[in-house]
């Protein structure tokens, strides 16, 4: 490997998950030299995450055979609401006590290097933005599908937060008032409807309602590993009840990007996250067929709709360009 470089040539990205802690450190954003990995642990409390968040940072660094000395910044992506300037994670649902958590003023003590905290899914579509489109559009929406559903927005070439920060929760809007209950208290939102949660429901209460499935072939009848790949492991068996429901959630999928379309007219929308990783064969022409039968005529003129190839990479690249910005 090349001799280390001066401080701030290398910057640190970070996936802040519920359920893992991704590391990478970076030249630049296509270049990721040495990355780790750690399990949250967020039943540990506030204090231990924040402890392996700064462990997983040193695993990386060191897995690139660099010191903190070596690092401008390290940029977070991390699950909830933001208060960017701050630092703070106000509100992270799927983090056990997470709320008005002081990260970038933590972790800045532990690494003793810069640290800036922005949403995960907002530095997702950075991460994608730079990484793969080149920066080449200007205006640009994320849509991420995981064990919910995230999104961000780019207009004019930069992320857009809104009045106060908080714009991209694609995961939220309403698209059937009598849908089923979401874990924000609402009822019918897009992540209640095409969610990996939510699909893992429907195949659960599907099969309590007689319904035959592979799946119980394949995990046992409570289904208690089940993965997004085994969905598409059982569709290329010729499972019928599972085509279904992943067609549905791309349906679903579809009509929001319909509405983003109408709403933002943006020159690609990008489909990314653990659920498309997995099923993007087949998921993509059912959710491009359904946008472009719910935009309005002549909204889809010259719209690219895109399945993100960065899979997991995303959130950590994502954080490398805003430490990188932030740094400059």
């Amino acid at each position: 490997m090349a001799e280390p470089g001066s401080k701030g040539e290398y910057v640190v990205g970070v996936d802040l998950g519920g359920t893992k802690i991704l590391a990478g450190v970076f030249k630049n954003p296509q270049e990721c030299i040495g990355t780790a990995k750690l399990s949250t642990k967020s039943t540990r409390g506030v204090e231990a995450v924040v402890e392996r968040i700064g462990r997983c940072v040193q695993d990386s660094v060191d897995e690139a055979d660099l010191s903190l000395k070596h690092i401008a910044g390290v940029g977070i992506g991390a699950p909830g609401a933001v208060d960017f300037n701050s630092g703070t994670v106000i509100f992270a649902p799927n983090m056990e006590g997470w709320k008005d958590v002081p990260l970038k003023k933590e972790l800045e003590k532990a690494l003793g290097v810069p640290v800036f905290v922005e949403n995960d899914c907002n530095i997702c579509t950075l991460g994608v933005h730079v990484a793969e489109l080149k920066s080449k559009p200007k205006n640009v929406v994320g849509i991420f599908v995981g064990t919910g559903i995230g999104g961000g927005i780019i207009i004019n070439g930069d992320l857009y937060g809104g009045s106060n920060h908080t714009a991209g929760e694609i995961g939220h809007m309403v698209l059937d008032l009598n849908g089923p209950k979401c874990g924000c208290g609402n009822k019918g939102c897009f992540e209640a409807l095409a969610s990996r949660t939510a699909m893992f429901q429907q195949i659960k209460a599907g099969i309590k309602d007689g319904e035959k499935t592979l799946l119980t072939e394949m995990l046992g009848d409570n289904l208690a590993d089940l993965r997004s790949g085994d969905l598409r492991k059982a569709i290329r068996r010729g499972d019928r009840f599972v085509e279904k429901v992943v067609e549905g959630a791309a349906e679903y999928i579809g009509i929001g990007v319909a509405n983003l379309v109408n709403i933002l007219s943006p020159e690609v929308v990008v489909v990314g996250g653990g659920v498309l990783e997995a099923l993007a064969d087949e998921m993509m022409s059912v959710i491009v067929e359904t946008a472009q039968d719910y935009a309005m005529p002549g909204t889809m003129k010259g719209v690219e709709i895109l399945a993100s190839k960065l899979g997991d990479s995303a959130g950590i690249t994502g954080g490398a360009v805003l430490a990188r910005r932030e740094t400059k």
